[in-house]
């Protein structure tokens, strides 16, 4: 009698994961404002980084300073974070939505004549789930041989600073200038990820732009409910 073959069980493929480069933490209220140190970022929260000066203040009276993290002098008036009631929230928004419009112009500009690219989150699954048939370099070149792709590196190549297009955020750009603008308007605010008040850890799952808006959708519900004392922190990772 013939013995039953033996299967090998298949590895499950493994999947991109998001870009984290910051995090807003929604400060618990018993925790102590000497334990929102850099130092003590990781034992209180598990994240390793520095507190990022990422958040608009309103103004507001000398006393209230002190209730701020990292606050910096200048308009707009910077700082790590603060009560939600002395945030400027909407004016961030409104600017990086400003903003967004303007890069997307230039963005129209820098690619007219060139057809929609895939982004590199696809390319980037490809390769995960067969690295041996499809090694990182070849992704890699799949993905810069791209004629949109070129197009934005070569006007990356020459300029400097802020007028660059981040390649990142391609998928984001070829989705229309609104969309892009309530894009960066959301992450202005909600950034990369989002830790609530009880611990819970809301993130995209990849890069994808479905993710994104995914974790968009979740954390400005909750931004937009939160208690005006809740103090909200900036991480850079």
């Amino acid at each position: 009698m013939a013995k039953n073959p033996t299967h090998k069980a298949t590895p499950p493929a493994a999947t991109p994961t998001a870009t984290v480069s910051t995090m807003i933490v929604c400060v618990p209220d018993d925790l102590p404002r000497e334990a929102l140190t850099t130092h003590q970022l990781d034992r209180n929260f598990g994240v390793q980084g520095t507190l990022s000066p990422r958040f608009w203040a309103t103004a507001m009276y000398p006393w209230q300073r002190s209730q701020m993290f990292g606050l910096r002098k200048g308009r707009p008036t910077y700082c790590a974070g603060g009560p939600v009631r002395l945030l400027d929230l909407h004016g961030m928004r409104q600017a990086a939505g400003m903003g967004a419009g303007i890069r997307h112009q230039l963005f129209s500009q820098v690619v007219h004549g060139t057809r929609p690219a895939t982004p590199w989150h696809v390319y980037e699954a490809r390769h995960l789930a067969d690295p041996t048939k499809y090694p990182y370099d070849t992704a890699a070149a799949d993905f810069t041989s791209q004629p949109r792709v070129n197009a934005i590196r070569m006007h990356n190549a020459a300029t400097y600073g802020t007028g660059q297009i981040a390649l990142g955020e391609l998928e984001m750009y070829q989705a229309g200038s609104m969309a892009y603008q309530h894009h960066s308007a959301l992450t202005a605010v909600a950034a990369d990820a989002l830790i609530t008040a009880d611990g819970a850890k809301l993130a995209p799952t990849s890069d994808a732009m479905a993710d994104r808006v995914t974790y968009l959708e979740q954390a400005l519900r909750l931004l937009t409910t939160i208690d005006p004392d809740q103090r909200l922190l900036a991480v850079a990772l």
